[in-house]
């Protein structure tokens, strides 16, 4: 390169230069000098004119898919995208400017196109240059991972106030007055208006006050073994005390996790049942409270009269009263099936044992149950009782079509009595596609046209398949 010839410029302009090119470098050989530029980029070409002429690929695997070798003789920007075509031909011009480092867009026979980040060098014989470049797939993919969790936050951001938004309205419009406590300093963090209604104090006068504050000084000691009983033992727990203003109210305590600090609800109740039915039922109801399982109670339209503190927690409701009314289905069950089986068997038995399921809270999130059942007459019709226990942190868990084949006869006869035999053999045969489909796309690590050769099925009917069976695509 002469002294008129334009010095080829790094990303910001600048670079630093051999100080004796000629003195230690000169009598590099064409042999010496193509492996330098070989090892120095992931690909090199030797353009003359706009076209390619030579190509050297640090790894053969770079172009899997037939380009690279195959554009010998070919216009260099007849090898990219359309939109990286004008960054072709400024990489060709020569100018100073204009040969900093571009990245384009290889047109690949692959799902995606292949990002290089070129650089040229000209080589002192009119319009000939060396193409250094740099593979980005990498750079690629991690950028597309970045985005997919950046929604995927987004998505849980949303959810979130989502959830907040319905919390707030529940807990405003709730006609039971509650009170949130910090179980560590004892303040009241927030209050609804049915409080405010009974306590006599806006909410302004309530937050960030001592609980002590509103209850009268003869209560002080109930109230503390109330709040400390709830936030060390986890039970729910109920007692008598007074107001400030001398209103007798009943104070039901129970306490949940939020993070890493406690907070103890409080509900206030000033309707005083009868004394009678109340010393009658009062234990009873304290022991289902405690009961370290779920308790459901139901009529026979499928409708919740009852549910107990522990499956209350559970489910994230601020209290028993706000499953009242609502549908069995709302909490429990894959789908209608399993609530109208278990409905038939307990009319016909009378009880069920160990009843495999799903258990939902209020937001929507499924838990892994297992239930007994037993039915009842009343005054006002038959009732369904239904005990819940937790097996999703069993180190042995049942088979069930959710977690694998049935192995054996055995296996499939288990099933009978809690899922129709249409539902059997159609999830089954769903869990066999699923399983065969995400097998092929491991082995052939997620290409999804090798995948669905594999299977023997088109690349539509691949996608089509992806979307019925609920596996990720990846886009």
């Amino acid at each position: 390169m002469d002294a008129k010839t334009p010095k080829h410029l790094g990303q910001n302009g600048q670079r630093s230069e051999f100080q004796s090119p000629s003195t230690y470098l000169g009598d590099l050989t064409p042999d010496t000098l193509a492996d330098l530029i070989g090892a120095a980029a992931d690909i090199a070409l030797v353009v003359e004119g706009g076209i390619v002429k030579d190509v050297a690929l640090a790894d053969q695997t770079l172009f899997a898919n037939g380009t690279g070798r195959d554009w010998l003789g070919k216009p260099w920007v007849d090898t990219v995208t359309d939109d990286s075509r004008a960054k072709i031909e400024a990489l060709l011009s020569g100018e100073p400017s204009n040969v900093a480092w571009r990245q384009v867009n290889h047109v690949s026979q692959s799902a995606l196109d292949l990002p290089i980040k070129y650089t040229t060098v000209p080589m002192g014989q009119d319009n000939r240059f060396i193409a250094l470049g740099r593979n980005l797939s990498e750079i690629a993919i991690l950028q597309q991972k970045l985005i997919t969790a950046h929604q995927d936050l987004e998505r849980d951001y949303s959810r979130m106030r989502m959830a907040e938004g319905r919390y707030r309205l529940l807990f405003n419009t709730s006609s039971e007055a509650i009170l949130i406590v910090n179980a560590e300093n004892w303040t009241i963090e927030e209050a609804n208006l049915a409080a405010e209604g009974i306590i006599g104090k806006l909410r302004p006068d309530l937050v960030q006050k001592p609980i002590s504050s509103v209850f009268a000084h003869d209560s002080t000691g109930r109230l503390n073994t109330l709040i400390a009983s709830a936030s060390t033992q986890g039970n729910p727990t109920e007692t008598d005390v007074t107001l400030e203003t001398g209103t007798q109210v009943t104070l039901y305590a129970s306490a949940f996790n939020e993070g890493e600090r406690k907070r103890v609800i409080l509900r206030l109740s000033n309707q005083q049942p009868d004394a009678l039915n109340r010393r009658e039922t009062q234990p009873l109801m304290m022991l289902i409270d405690r009961l370290p399982d779920g308790l459901i109670i139901a009529d026979a339209n499928q409708r919740v009269i009852q549910i107990n503190g522990t499956f209350a927690q559970s489910a994230h409701l601020a209290s028993a009263q706000d499953a009242k009314g609502a549908p069995l289905g709302t909490f429990l069950g894959r789908s209608s099936t399993d609530i109208n089986v278990l409905y038939s068997t307990l009319k016909k038995n009378g009880f069920v044992r160990n009843f495999a399921t799903m258990a939902r809270d209020r937001f929507g999130s499924e838990e892994k149950v297992e239930l007994s059942a037993v039915t009842a007459p009343t005054k006002d019709g038959m009732v369904y009782a239904f005990s819940i226990r937790s097996v999703s942190r069993r180190l042995t868990q049942s088979p069930g079509l959710d977690e694998q084949l049935p192995s054996s006869t055995t296996d499939f006869t288990d099933l009978v009595g809690r899922v129709p035999l249409k539902e059997i053999v159609s999830e089954s045969t769903q869990l066999i596609e699923r399983l065969c489909i995400e097998t092929a796309l491991k082995i052939s690590d997620n290409n999804r046209a090798s995948a669905a050769e594999m299977l023997g099925l088109s690349r539509q009917g691949l996608y089509s398949k992806l979307k019925r069976v609920g596996v990720d695509t990846g886009e």
